[in-house]
C-alpha cells in the first residue's frame, strides 16, 4: 500500500511539501521573525544569494528594512547587535561552529574548519606558538624580502612603462597586490615564495598526491574560486558530495579550484619534507612553527593535519591581505587629504634611501593604524556573519528579547555592524581615519570593531597581518604616487571573503 502510494502524482507533490515544511514547523518558535520568501523554509534561497556573489549586500539591506533581527535560514538567524557579539563569539558561551564549515574542508580539517570544541582546542594549542610575538619578530625579514621585490618590479614598471603624457604608467594595482599576498604568504607558510612577483604573473606548482609529478596552475584564480564555491556550499553542505555533477558549471570548477588548492600545499609541504630539505633548512616561518609545534600530550602534527593547517595559512594569509591593500589604495586616493597626510606622516618616520621600512619603525605612526583599521570598517573584507550553532543540552540564549533554542545558527553581519549608523555615526558611509584617534573613538565602536572575528575562535594570525599591512602601506607611500585611473565605486564580489574585481590606476617614483 505505502509502496504504490509514493510512485503516485500525490506522493510528488507532497514530498517537496514535506521536505521544505517540516524543518519550518521544527523550528515555529522563530515564526515572528522576519524572513524573505522562502529563507524560512530552505537553504536554498541563502545559496543563491551567495552564488550571485551579493550576499553581505542582501542581508545588510534586509537590516535596514526589518530590523536586528533576521532569518535567513530555517534555523539561522542573523543578528545586527554589536551587543550581540560576545554572546555569539566570546569565551565560555559553548558556541560551536554550524555546518557551514563542513564545505571548507580539504585533505582534512584544520584550525578553521574544525568544529569538534575539543579537538578545536587541541589544533589551537599545538598552533598557536607559531604566532607568538617571538615566532612573528622572526618573520619580518621574509615580508621585508618580497616587500624588496615589490618596489623593484614597480620602480621597473615606472621608468619602462610610463606614458610621456601623464608621467604615470598603467597597472590594475589589485594584480600586484595579489602577486605581494601569495608570495609573502608562499615564503612564511611553504618555505619559500611563488615567484609571482618576479614572473609578473600568477601560477603555482601543484601535485595532488606527494611524489605525483607536478603541474601549474593560476593560484589567485583558484583560491578566488574556492572561495566562492565553498561560501556558496556551506549554505547547504549535503549538496557538497554531488557538486560536480550540477549543471552549473559554476560548481564543476569550484570544486576543481578546491583540488587545485589543496595540491599547492602538497607541493610544497612535501618539498619542505625532504630529508636533505630538513636538514639544511635554518629557516624561521610558519611551516617550521608548525613541524615544531606538539599538543599537550606531546604530540607533533602528522603529515596530512600539517598539509592542512599550511594550506590554511596560505588561504587566511593572502586574499584577506592582498583585498584590504587594494581597498586601502583606492580609498586613499579618492578621499581628498588623505593621501597627502599620510605620506607627510610615513616620510617623517622612515628615513631617507629606506626603502622598506621596519614593523619598529610604523608602529611610530598612528595615521598608518587608522587608515588601515578605517579601510577593515568600510571596506569589510570579512563581510558575511560567521554562523555559530547552540549546541544541544545547552541553556537558551536571549537576544533582544527572543529566546534561542539549542539547534539554532547564529551569526553577526560583520558589514553590517561596520555600517551602523548608530554606531559610527551619520558619516558611516565616508572614509575617515580621524575616527580611530582614541580622543574620539567610544567603547561601543572598539567592541563593534571585529574584522578578525573575536574570541576563542578569532584569527590566530592577526598580528602577523597587523605586521604585514603597517609594512606595505609605509612601503608602497613612502616610494611611489598615484592616480586614479577609474571611475565610480570599487567593485567587488564576495565568496568567503569580499574582493575587489580589479582597480586602475596610474604609477610613479615619488619625485619626479
Amino acid at each position: 500500500m505505502f509502496l504504490s502510494f509514493i510512485f503516485t502524482p500525490y506522493a510528488l507533490v507532497l514530498i517537496p511539501v514535506v521536505y521544505y515544511l517540516l524543518p519550518y514547523l521544527k523550528l515555529w518558535y522563530l515564526r515572528d521573525i522576519p524572513a524573505p520568501f522562502p529563507a524560512a523554509f530552505t537553504n536554498l534561497w541563502l545559496m543563491y544569494q551567495c552564488r550571485r556573489g551579493w550576499r553581505y549586500q542582501v542581508v545588510h539591506d534586509l537590516h535596514k528594512k526589518n530590523g536586528p533581527l533576521v532569518r535567513i535560514q530555517p534555523n539561522h538567524v542573523s543578528v545586527a547587535d554589536a551587543d550581540a557579539i560576545q554572546t555569539i563569539y566570546g569565551h565560555g558561551n559553548g558556541f560551536l561552529k554550524a555546518e557551514y564549515y563542513d564545505a571548507f574542508v580539504s585533505i582534512r580539517r584544520g584550525l578553521f574548519n574544525t568544529r569538534n570544541r575539543i579537538e578545536h582546542s587541541r589544533k589551537r594549542k599545538t598552533v598557536a606558538h607559531t604566532f607568538s610575538a617571538k615566532s612573528i619578530g622572526q618573520f619580518e625579514q621574509y615580508i621585508h624580502g618580497n616587500l624588496e621585490e615589490f618596489v623593484r618590479q614597480w620602480q621597473k614598471i615606472s621608468d619602462i612603462q610610463k606614458n610621456p603624457n601623464t608621467g604615470y604608467s598603467s597597472i590594475d594595482a589589485l594584480n600586484w597586490f595579489n602577486y605581494l599576498a601569495f608570495d609573502v604568504i608562499g615564503d612564511l607558510a611553504f618555505g619559500a615564495p611563488f615567484g609571482m612577483l618576479e614572473k609578473g604573473r600568477d601560477i603555482a606548482e601543484v601535485r595532488k598526491t606527494p611524489d605525483a609529478e607536478p603541474t601549474y596552475a593560476p593560484a589567485i584564480e583558484v583560491l578566488n574560486r574556492r572561495g566562492e564555491i565553498s561560501g556558496t556550499l556551506g549554505c547547504l553542505p549535503q549538496l557538497r558530495p554531488f557538486a560536480a555533477y550540477l549543471p552549473d558549471r559554476f560548481f564543476r570548477d569550484g570544486v576543481e579550484a578546491v583540488e587545485n588548492l589543496a595540491g599547492f600545499a602538497v607541493a610544497r609541504v612535501s618539498e619542505r619534507l625532504r630529508p636533505e630539505v630538513m636538514e639544511k633548512n635554518t629557516r624561521v616561518d610558519i611551516l617550521s612553527r608548525l613541524i615544531e609545534g606538539r599538543d599537550e600530550n606531546g604530540e607533533k602534527l602528522g603529515r596530512e593535519e600539517l598539509t592542512a593547517e599550511a594550506l590554511t595559512q596560505l588561504i587566511a594569509g593572502s586574499d584577506t591581505t592582498s583585498n584590504t591593500s587594494c581597498a586601502l589604495l583606492y580609498y586613499v586616493l579618492t578621499t581628498p587629504g588623505v593621501k597627502e597626510r599620510l605620506q607627510v606622516e610615513v616620510d617623517k618616520v622612515i628615513p631617507d634611501g629606506v626603502e622598506v621600512p621596519t614593523y619598529a619603525m610604523m608602529k611610530q605612526i598612528p595615521y598608518v593604524t587608522w587608515v588601515i583599521n578605517e579601510t577593515m570598517r568600510i571596506h569589510s573584507t570579512s563581510s558575511l556573519g560567521l554562523p555559530r550553532e547552540i549546541p544541544a543540552g545547552a541553556p537558551p540564549v536571549t537576544i533582544r528579547g527572543h529566546v534561542f533554542r539549542p539547534g539554532t545558527v547564529l551569526s553577526v553581519p560583520a558589514y553590517t555592524i561596520h555600517h551602523s549608523p548608530e554606531i559610527w555615526g551619520s558619516d558611516v558611509e565616508e572614509f575617515i581615519p580621524t575616527r580611530w584617534d582614541p580622543a574620539r573613538l567610544t567603547a561601543t565602536q572598539k567592541a563593534a570593531f571585529i574584522p578578525f572575528s573575536t574570541g576563542p575562535r578569532a584569527c590566530v594570525g592577526r598580528n602577523v597581518a597587523e605586521m604585514e599591512m603597517n609594512c606595505i602601506v609605509g612601503t608602497v607611500f613612502k616610494n611611489f604616487d598615484f592616480q586614479m585611473e577609474q571611475s565610480g565605486p570599487l567593485e567587488t564580489r564576495e565568496g568567503f571573503l569580499r574582493k575587489p574585481l580589479g582597480l586602475n590606476v596610474g604609477l610613479k617614483r615619488r619625485g619626479t
